[in-house]
């Protein structure tokens, strides 16, 4: 059985005060919860306040975002080895965000995963195709070329870490949420196309999480497909109680 993970993508929000805050408000909320690996991601800024504010608690901490060398003359970037020194546990690779409004490419991102993998960090890879890419039926196209490449040279031991985020960014911040059927037919397919990468145990083993507009609403439907293993959520996740419900989730099967 795969552990259902729920993960709080904060994006570009919230000072000190507002980080610590959301986390001493949500924890309350989830600390019965010891079937699904919570996850928030603040920014960098916030990320020792909340790491502090969660220790001891059910709640496990993720950076944004990372580089892939681990010290050096890279003015503004923030490396594996620091994140983990502050307690992060897992980091967001490839957002839709990343790849659109700063141009990383999927071998920026390769090397990213191959970074974290050598630091004993977790990876939350996402991929997911345009509106465009979709209606011109290439999602599946883009959905391979991003696995492949995301994923290249990493051995079945080290994808132990890692967890695939499918984010269709069509779905990302406007509303819109893949139907159950879309969700799932994705999810399948990635898990058959990491069975053609590794093996079967290691594609069964994978997470892979849903986001894009998941909600109190919708979550219950998503998490009750066979190959959708969890949410990575955006704008619900800076509100302790919507966040809270999503992950309290309550499969319909």
């Amino acid at each position: 059985m795969r552990t259902p993970m729920i993960a709080g993508n904060w994006k570009l929000h919230k000072t000190l005060a507002e980080s610590s805050a959301l986390v001493r408000e949500l924890m309350p909320a989830v600390a019965a919860n010891q079937v699904v690996e919570i996850v928030v991601a603040p920014v960098f800024t916030a990320l020792d306040k909340v790491a502090e504010a969660i220790a001891g608690s059910n709640i496990k901490l993720a950076a944004q975002n990372c580089y892939s060398q681990p010290q050096g003359a890279f003015t503004g970037e923030v490396s594996p080895p620091l994140l983990k020194d502050v307690g992060c546990q897992y980091v967001i690779i490839g957002h839709s965000e990343r790849r659109q409004l700063f141009g990383e490419s999927d071998e920026l991102i390769n090397s990213k995963a191959h970074a974290l993998a050598k630091t004993g960090l977790g990876s939350i890879l996402c991929i997911g195709e345009t509106l465009d890419e979709r209606e011109a039926d290439q999602m599946f196209d883009v959905l391979r070329r991003q696995v492949r490449l995301g994923l290249k040279n990493l051995s079945a031991e080290q994808m132990a870490g890692v967890v695939i985020a499918y984010e269709p960014v069509w779905a990302i911040g406007t509303g819109k949420t893949a139907s159950d059927a879309q969700a799932q037919e994705a999810h399948a397919f990635i898990r058959a196309l990491l069975t053609e990468l590794y093996d079967k145990p290691t594609a069964n083993a994978t997470r892979i999480l849903y986001g894009g507009s998941v909600k109190p609403d919708n979550v219950d439907n998503l998490m009750s497909q066979p190959d959708v293993d969890g949410a990575l959520v955006g704008g619900a996740s800076l509100k302790a109680e919507d966040f809270a419900r999503i992950v309290n989730f309550q499969t319909t099967t």
